[in-house]
């Protein structure tokens, strides 16, 4: 993509104009407190397979509570049954056991406690949670909605389920399983200290060991399931991450691009696992970040090679997947100086005059919907087709390097089918550390 088709003059006057342009596609919102006012304001989706919904920052309350208020506007009235979300496997499991009234695994360990914790464990999706723990208790187990996890991280929590699961079913098995998982024990705690052992040739890559023991899970699936089926599709999605994972920490000192989209790979392949596994009229709502379910060819990513959960679901379900992105002028938000550091509230700087967020504060709606495949907003649409920047705040938040570390050029309306505008953002609330082993665990969090 050039981006010789970026307007010149200036940027302030040219933010102007545009927002004057696009001020007729924005749709004053409802507050979101109004859930169903809120909520219904998407029924124009409801008819997709997939929604996809982001977020333009990991930390801002606003954006998970929209979602949270769409999300449950469309299981409510259209029967939308998975909730897939940016996170762990095995962290969502849990989850997902106690909102479908399954019984607590034994083994389960307080979700979302590694960093970035606040991520998911907040208030925001602490309160969506036992909604959808309250939605479920009057229906048939067929007729739950499931909460799952898509992201590729869980390498230690997944040997550990694993290898928990086929102790219960099959102690052979595991006694096998736990001499092949043995490959990769001694990173576990670690696992990028892996891939850097493997690439200096100090050690022999894990892939054929673990490889091995997803194809035993997946060839005793008719044994295995017959004891407890969503027992054995959760020890076998945790085979496949641990496998991706494998894989993924190998690939970040091939560089950026090649593990980027291996993560969203396995994203999507998981993703499609699920959808497969719960049946052929399945629907998902997807919770993940701008970058990952937006198209990536609009993006600078997709430019320098590549590609996301987004760009693979609108390969693979066309219009049938909706992609609706967010975004934020200012406010606060809920970041680390870096990764592993500790969680901070960060002042959110103003949107740059030459951003696409600048755009729609010159629009002058603060709470707004843009759909941006609607035929009336042909015009609105045209004039956000040049190339702009746009900012991405991820867990990581640097304000003092911002337009290097945060923006990056799009075409927004290719990006997005629909944008949820917020003029102001404050941060989330994280959760309270998790109590102690052995107190009563009578919430998913363990709070």
């Amino acid at each position: 993509m050039s981006l010789t088709a970026i307007p010149r003059g200036d940027p302030a006057t040219l933010a102007h104009r545009l927002g004057r342009a696009v001020r007729p596609a924005c749709e004053p919102l409802p507050p979101v407190e109004d859930g169903a006012a809120f909520g219904a304001c998407f029924d124009r989706y409801a008819d997709a397979r997939i929604v996809l919904l982001g977020e333009a920052s990991h930390g801002s309350a606003e954006f998970y509570r929209a979602r949270a208020a769409i999300t449950r506007r469309l299981i409510a009235q259209y029967g939308y049954d998975i909730v897939a979300v940016e996170a762990d496997w095995p962290d969502a499991a849990r989850i997902d056991r106690y909102v479908r009234h399954r019984p607590a695994d034994p083994h389960d360990e307080p979700a979302f406690t590694r960093f970035p914790a606040w991520m998911w464990r907040n208030e925001d999706v602490a309160a969506f949670v036992q909604w959808l723990h309250r939605h479920n208790r009057g229906l048939p187990p067929e007729r739950r909605t499931e909460f799952r996890g898509l992201d590729v991280y869980s390498l230690r929590a997944s040997i550990a389920s694993v290898l928990a699961y086929l102790e219960r079913v099959d102690p052979e098995a595991a006694a096998q399983a736990r001499r092949r998982y043995g490959c990769l024990t001694p990173w576990q705690t670690e696992p990028a200290w892996y891939g850097r052992a493997v690439l200096r040739g100090e050690r022999d890559p894990c892939e054929d060991e673990v490889h091995a023991q997803l194809r035993d899970i997946l060839a005793r699936r008719l044994e295995y399931a017959a004891q407890d089926g969503d027992d054995w599709f959760d020890a076998a999605q945790n085979a496949r991450t641990i496998l991706a994972a494998e894989q993924y920490y190998r690939s970040m000192f091939r560089g950026a691009t090649e593990s980027w989209n291996l993560r969203d790979r396995h994203m999507f392949e998981t993703l499609q696992q699920v959808l497969r596994a719960r049946g052929p009229d399945a629907r998902a709502v997807v919770w993940a970040h701008n970058s990952h379910i937006g198209h990536a060819p609009a993006t600078a990513m997709g430019w320098q090679g590549q590609f996301n959960i987004g760009e693979l679901c609108r390969t693979a379900y066309g219009e049938a997947a909706v992609l609706i992105g967010f975004g934020t002028d200012r406010g606060t938000v809920a970041a680390a100086d870096d990764w592993d550091e500790p969680m901070r509230v960060k002042d959110v700087l103003p949107s740059r005059a030459d951003s696409y967020e600048q755009v729609f504060l010159q629009a002058g709606v603060p709470c707004a919907l843009a759909d941006l495949r609607k035929p009336a907003n042909r015009a609105a649409r045209q004039a956000l087709l040049p190339p702009r920047l746009e900012r991405a705040i991820g867990v990581v938040y640097r304000p003092d390097t911002e337009f290097h570390s945060h923006y990056f050029q799009a075409v927004l309306p290719d990006q997005f089918d629909g944008y949820v505008w917020y003029e102001q953002t404050r941060a989330v609330t994280p959760l309270a550390a998790p109590a102690p082993h052995g107190m009563p665990d009578t919430y998913p969090f363990a709070v």
